[in-house]
């Protein structure tokens, strides 16, 4: 695998005198498939970071969140996860469309693990992959290219309290975003969701940004 490195990783590399050190680790660790305890360990998580590249080649770093097992292991070689209601930015979703290229960190914080993987992925609109995620409006499906177990060292534990309010029941409904009640969007929403808003009671900014503040979600 001696292509895992890029020329500027090298050159740090033998800056501080880790060459050695980082080609035993990828010949140690590093593969392109995941073992079935990986697989088992990702599909367990209710959570995970996504990266992805725009056309312009800047990163961005997403937070992926939904019910335990939402994120699939179709086979070695096969991940797939549902996006969700956003905020209609689309923009890891548009970096998959133009860049393809992407990289996911799942992390275990009571039990600090963590795996990353990378890979090529595609938006699917339709079928019986979208289908089988209710609520969703895309399914994100990643070839994976390479997949190693990260040192957990530096990871904090911490104990997770309880799952998103958000998180799709199973026909596919989702409770109204509270940042949707925020009066300089209502012009910009569905008819749908400004009706919900409205009967809901309108918020401001900076009411929105208090409730945020304290951790009101909904």
């Amino acid at each position: 695998m001696r292509d895992f490195f890029t020329r500027s990783q090298r050159e740090l590399q033998d800056e501080f005198g880790t060459s050695d050190l980082a080609e035993r680790i990828v010949d140690a660790v590093v593969t392109e498939e995941l073992s079935d305890q990986q697989a088992e360990f990702i599909h367990s998580r209710n959570m995970f970071y996504l990266s992805t590249i725009d056309e312009s080649g800047y990163p961005s770093c997403s937070y992926k969140g939904g019910d335990f097992g939402f994120i699939r292991v179709v086979d070695p070689q096969t991940i797939i996860f549902p996006n969700y209601d956003g905020n209609g930015m689309f923009v890891s979703m548009g970096n998959i469309q133009a860049q393809k290229k992407v990289g996911l960190l799942f992390i275990d914080f009571q039990t600090p693990q963590r795996v990353r993987v990378r890979g090529i992925a595609e938006c699917i609109r339709q079928g019986a992959m979208l289908e089988s995620y209710p609520g969703a409006n895309l399914v994100v499906q990643i070839t994976v290219s390479h997949v190693w177990v990260n040192c957990p060292r530096y990871v904090h534990r911490m104990q997770a309290k309880e799952q998103s309010p958000y998180v799709p029941k199973a026909d596919g409904t989702i409770p109204l975003a509270l940042w949707k009640r925020v009066d300089l969007v209502q012009d910009v929403l569905t008819e749908e969701d400004r009706a919900e808003a409205i009967s809901l009671g309108l918020l401001t900014i900076e009411e929105y940004e208090n409730y945020v503040a304290v951790g009101k979600l909904v």
